[in-house]
């Protein structure tokens, strides 16, 4: 199918409503000149004209007269097909992929203050550790806790880099061995997830010894991990992000005041730099920004003194 070009076509159509290259110019936002050079290159790659050109006007040629029909007939469609298309999207589903600790601990429990603002927008949430392929999932955006560099995508931090410290049941507090100073976790099981910052560096940083730091059960999502120390089961590495809620709550608490270790990565909301804007896509991100700013985490981050670094940047 051989169609000429679309600017060419609305300059022409604009022009023919008009009989005028300056009004066209006008309502597209561009120069005269601009519109004469679109009609004629239509008007060369047709093999005829279009317009008459007179002194100080402009009039359409029989044969511009028959085109401008169908012209404006193919615009409108075109218009109207953008328009319904456009209307879905501000309105269907937003497919979302995040990990399941993330998922679970902080958008889960923020997301119905996302309905009662967006009522029109489903938000299909999935949650997975892989890497996302926009080309062949399904997915308008992720939030993946990284370095945050993503070549290619649009890339927004949303919460700054985690801190991490011991927590446990308040239960733990209480009892033959209750926990108050890091000694007194030889009485205790150490609760582990996949993070590369661990009980080993923890300790290390603690000046704290002759503990196994690989002894205990160990969990693939930091979810199930902050869930079995509130639990009472042993006491984990919490990351500021995630158990912030639960600290609030009184689920968790810290059981000494021992400065905490970064864990050098943070939350990043990435998508296709070509959807970034579509209107669902772009109001849930102003969401995410606006819950982060109000993260409980992020305050609990910030009152600390300087946290100690570690080796494990990326």
């Amino acid at each position: 199918m051989r169609l000429p070009p679309l600017n060419a076509l609305r300059s022409f159509e604009a022009a023919a409503r008009h009989l005028s290259f300056s009004k066209a110019a006008e309502e597209l936002f561009v120069t005269p000149a601009a519109v004469s050079h679109q009609v004629k290159a239509l008007e060369d790659w047709l093999g005829f004209a279009l317009f008459k050109r007179l002194n100080r006007a402009v009039m359409l040629t029989d044969e511009g007269q028959v085109y401008v029909v169908g012209v404006r007939e193919g615009l409108s469609v075109i218009a109207g097909a953008t328009e319904k298309l456009m209307i879905h999207d501000a309105a269907g589903p937003l497919h979302v992929d995040t990990m399941p600790s993330f998922a679970a601990r902080w958008l889960l429990p923020r997301l119905s203050r996302f309905r009662e603002e967006q009522p029109d927008i489903d938000v299909r949430l999935s949650a997975s550790e892989q890497l996302t392929d926009f080309d062949r999932d399904d997915v308008d955006l992720v939030v993946r806790y990284g370095n945050g560099r993503y070549p290619g995508l649009r890339v927004e931090k949303l919460l700054t880099e985690d801190v991490l410290f011991p927590v446990c049941s308040p239960s733990l507090l209480e009892g033959a061995h209750p926990l108050l100073t890091p000694e007194d976790l030889k009485y205790h099981t150490l609760l582990h997830d996949d993070m590369r910052v661990d009980w080993e560096t923890w300790l290390a940083v603690a000046g704290v010894k002759n503990i196994d730091p690989k002894k205990g059960p160990s969990f693939n999502d930091s979810s199930m991990v902050l869930t079995a120390a509130m639990a009472g089961q042993g006491v984990a590495l919490g990351r500021s992000t995630l158990a912030a809620d639960d600290l609030i709550a009184g689920r968790l608490v810290r059981p000494f005041n021992q400065q905490p270790i970064k864990a050098g990565h943070a939350y990043y909301i990435v998508c296709p730099e070509e959807k970034a804007d579509r209107p669902r896509i772009a109001a849930f991100r102003a969401w995410l920004l606006k819950e982060a700013a109000m993260d409980p985490g992020r305050f609990m981050s910030s009152s600390f003194e300087e946290p100690v670094p570690t080796d494990f940047h990326n």
